[in-house]
């Protein structure tokens, strides 16, 4: 078996390019520079004076996060598959004889923007390259929310209902090893889910309520462009509504319109957007024990086709990203699903991209 030469690499890149690397399209696309200002504020590293061995440059790292969030790994499985893989070393700069991060250095690094609240500014700063770039927000706004999972806890009553009324169990605090491991933010509730018709042909009289157990993703997104614009993570018991209030709304849209499910319909959430000076298209709930009217339903009808476009994209984030929420906390999962919401932007601008360079 011969010894692999430069150019036997040189062709099987060559041949990934030609089966469509999406991560060398990432390249070609996204301005991974953009974020390194950012990056460097959120990670103070020292300026290497006192010695050691330096750190991986910070953009390098964070583009692995983004293989990451691609991919839904474990930060193990991201080690191997950067050593393995030629498309994740173009991607990433590295010639075969580079050192890789291992698993431990890029929990080292995604923990040390979480306790520096770096998402934030992170996903602003690739908000102003999509506005740049000419995608502004527009024609209004869709907000929705989704449940994440995490790994289930398994904890006593007592348990819960200390968890519950905001205090550390105190068995938890006589073992901080389990404490660690303990997520005292994650929250159970019920996800409702229509009924099947039955083999009879009938239909239950009920949908099913499904136990749940994780956090809770929501988003509002630009009607035009359906790219995210704000998003709020929290526990998956806490109201959808009530979120519209706190920051979930983008004033910069050029379209006043807000469009979203019953849930968000409330004398607070209208009042507020009329305030505001936003134009509700809030579906009205069915009355309590009488039928819809038709003009209410035709109405909702028509609302549906604008609202449902924003349930792609968490239908995206599910199944071409894996969406789930692996850490423990509720600050992790901000920066899980902050940088979920991130990617979901970059592919969705890579899409724009190439509609507008085909048109």
């Amino acid at each position: 078996m011969k010894q692999p030469g430069f150019f036997d690499v040189e062709e099987r890149l060559s041949r990934l390019s030609g089966l469509g690397d999406q991560l060398e399209a990432f390249s070609r696309t996204v301005n991974f520079e953009a974020f390194r200002p950012d990056l460097d504020k959120a990670l103070a590293y020292a300026d290497g004076s006192k010695g050691g061995r330096p750190p991986f440059d910070p953009v390098l790292m964070f583009k692995i996060l983004v293989i990451q969030t691609l991919n839904n790994l474990s930060d193990e499985r991201t080690e191997y598959l950067i050593n393995d893989r030629l498309s994740f070393m173009r991607f990433l700069g590295l010639g075969l004889s580079d050192r890789v991060p291992d698993a431990k250095t890029i929990w080292l690094f995604r923990e040390r923007l979480t306790q520096a609240g770096a998402i934030d500014i992170l996903f602003n700063r690739f908000d102003a390259t999509l506005r740049n770039a000419g995608y502004l927000p527009m024609s209004g706004q869709i907000l929705d929310a989704t449940l994440v999972a995490a790994p289930k806890q398994r904890n006593t009553n007592d348990e819960k209902t200390d968890l519950r009324e905001g205090r550390i169990p105190q068995d938890w605090q006589d073992k901080p090893a389990k404490l660690s491991h303990k997520d005292r933010h994650a929250r159970w509730t019920l996800k409702f889910t229509k009924a099947k018709r039955q083999e009879d042909g009938s239909m239950p009289a009920t949908d099913l309520a499904i136990p749940f157990f994780g956090y809770k993703s929501h988003i509002s997104i630009d009607r035009k462009f359906r790219l995210i614009r704000k998003w709020k993570t929290t526990d998956a018991a806490a109201s959808d509504g009530a979120r519209l209030r706190e920051g979930l709304l983008d004033k910069s849209n050029t379209a006043s319109t807000v469009w979203a499910d019953t849930a968000y319909r409330s004398k607070a959430n209208e009042d507020f957007m009329e305030k505001q000076g936003f134009v509700s298209k809030v579906h009205r709930k069915k009355p309590r024990l009488r039928p819809m009217s038709r003009h209410i339903q035709r109405s909702n009808t028509g609302k549906s086709v604008i609202r449902s476009r924003v349930e792609h994209v968490f239908a995206d984030q599910k199944s071409q990203t894996g969406l789930f929420v692996r850490t423990v906390g509720l600050t992790r999962a901000i920066m899980r699903i902050g940088l979920a919401n991130i990617v979901y932007n970059m592919r969705r601008f890579l899409l724009l991209e190439r509609i507008n360079a085909a048109a």
